[in-house]
């Protein structure tokens, strides 16, 4: 019976936490007068500058936001094909100054009493 009240005691403390944090519905403050007519001003200008743009300019900005959504979706996809066998090839090359592993004791023993003489100045 102590263990199943111990349990149940045990599953309250871990499933308090999370249920506290599930509940999170913290109101955002709403925008002050000031910070809305902001807004509103940004806005405005920004309609204005897109109003006066030249076809070219209109051309080059899609070009430029279409450039950025590119490498968004290639810096969130994982690398295939080409892109993998590089990041294989530069993670083989990064890791092949790493020590090895020493399979036996007495391999471990040596390398231990070695690394004592360097450090003793030996």
């Amino acid at each position: 019976m102590n263990k199943l009240i111990a349990a149940a005691v045990a599953f309250a403390f871990a499933l308090g936490p999370v249920a506290a944090l599930a509940d999170d519905k913290t109101p955002t403050p709403a925008p002050t007068k000031e910070e809305q007519a902001k807004l509103k001003a940004e806005r405005a200008a920004a309609k204005e500058a897109k109003a006066k743009q030249t076809a070219e300019e209109k051309k080059a900005a899609r070009a430029a936001k279409q450039k950025q959504e590119t490498q968004v979706e290639q810096v969130g996809n994982i690398p295939s094909g080409p892109q993998k066998a590089e990041a294989i090839g530069k993670n083989t090359a990064a890791t092949k100054s790493d020590p090895k592993a020493l399979p036996t004791k007495e391999d471990k023993q040596k390398a231990l009493n070695e690394q004592a003489k360097k450090s003793s100045g030996q």
